[in-house]
């Protein structure tokens, strides 16, 4: 009997200053995420693989519990703003194939 075997890409993300410090690394991290139920890797998968390998981050990004994004933290992908949409939607292919980073960013306020 043989199993089937997911693939897993190595994801680009790059993060702000600040969550770079508390995990303890420089530049962009590279990341291996496994797809999701449709069987490509989404928000969440991504994220997932993020805070596996940097448990530091956990709570930072989106809420350990219900994992919603945090309200001052935006995600990018692709010049596109993709913050809005829900953690199950894929993240576009020129990401999950790694020529491209997901982005991190702070979201400023005030004024």
């Amino acid at each position: 009997m043989t199993q089937a075997v997911e693939a897993v890409s190595a994801v680009r993300v790059v993060l702000p200053g600040p969550l770079r410090q508390l995990a303890r690394v420089t530049g962009e991290l590279v990341v291996d995420a496994a797809p999701g139920e449709g069987g490509r890797i989404t928000q969440r998968t991504l994220l997932d693989a993020v805070e596996a390998r940097y448990p530091m981050l956990r709570g930072t990004m989106r809420d350990q519990d219900t994992k919603k994004r945090r309200a001052y933290v935006r995600f990018y992908a692709c010049q596109e703003d993709l913050s809005m949409q829900g953690p199950d939607t894929p993240v576009p292919n020129e990401v999950a194939d790694g020529r491209e980073p997901f982005l991190v960013v702070g979201a400023l306020a005030g004024g």
